[in-house]
């Protein structure tokens, strides 16, 4: 029974975010109203997964993300973003937040993040002894454009690198993440060419041409191609699509705290945030993500 733990100094933006998560079945949530509060309950009964506001008068979400990381670094956190908190926001994704949803489609968005992210942050120990005597290895997948395997990919990959590198569970969720929101742009973006600005202006627009493409040619029909390079000290995942592809110059600067509100763009911001380096190719239908380990 997952439990999640909503942090807001705001009464109804709490009771609102709770209320999405408790229509789920099995799910336990508490609240806190402020970061001082949170790390009290933690203490008292640890949760799997926090849901935080950002700008709280006593230990505001950065600085709750901070103490996370150092005291429960196993706990992930999910911003909740408003307008006039993106610069505090880029901070806390960059202290080790997991995600983070805006607060004007948390009720369409705040759910399905925190089970990709529960999701990813399942522990994998299986083969660990293995994984940590890779050297060199280097997989080449072809996948159909489905999401449910693709999303297994994700965790495949976030497992693999983890278990090779050790990494603790904050840096699996993060390094999970960012080939999470490159898998999905290549289906959603690139495959099934559903432009990310339909995302932001109508959500449910968005989902049903994306479903109604997904039995269409020759959209059904495109592949998305996955390569891995994994040594001691360095991954290259690199995600192909068959789209048309896009000029990447034209991407919004993911560092500019005013594209932090905006859907479009988010799996980059993240991607940026959490990866060493992010290249595209010149045609825009690829995307190398590399990561070094330090």
């Amino acid at each position: 029974m997952p439990s999640v733990l909503v942090v807001d100094d705001s009464l109804v933006s709490r009771r609102l975010a709770a209320g999405l998560i408790e229509r789920l079945d099995g799910w336990y949530v508490r609240t806190a109203a402020d970061g001082g509060e949170a790390l009290a309950a933690i203490l008292q009964q640890p949760v799997d997964i926090v849901v935080t506001d950002l700008e709280m008068p006593t230990l505001d979400g950065l600085e709750l993300v901070q103490e996370l990381r150092q005291q429960f670094p196993q706990i992930p956190v999910v911003l909740m973003t408003a307008q006039g908190s993106e610069e505090i926001a880029v901070q806390a994704l960059q202290a080790g937040a997991a995600s983070y949803v805006p607060k004007r489609v948390l009720a369409a968005e705040l759910v399905p993040t925190l089970r990709r992210v529960l999701s990813t942050a399942t522990d994998v120990r299986s083969q660990r002894m293995l994984f940590n005597r890779v050297r060199q290895h280097t997989e080449k997948y072809t996948l159909e454009s489905d999401l449910p395997l693709l999303m297994a990919m994700s965790r495949y990959l976030q497992q693999l690198v983890g278990e090779a590198w050790d990494l603790d569970k904050t840096e699996r969720l993060r390094l999970g993440t960012a080939i999470e929101e490159a898998l999905l742009n290549a289906l959603y973006h690139g495959n099934l060419e559903v432009g990310s600005e339909l995302k932001h202006d109508d959500y449910s627009e968005f989902n049903a041409l994306a479903e109604e493409r997904l039995q269409q040619s020759p959209y059904r029909d495109r592949k998305v191609e996955v390569t891995i390079d994994l040594s001691p000290r360095t991954v290259e995942i690199t995600i192909r699509d068959e789209g048309p592809g896009f000029d990447p110059h034209t991407l919004p600067d993911p560092s500019d705290p005013e594209n932090l509100d905006r859907l479009c763009g988010r799996g980059v911001m993240l991607m940026r945030s959490f990866m060493s380096e992010v290249r595209y190719n010149d045609a825009g239908n690829a995307v190398t993500l590399v990561k070094h380990r330090f």
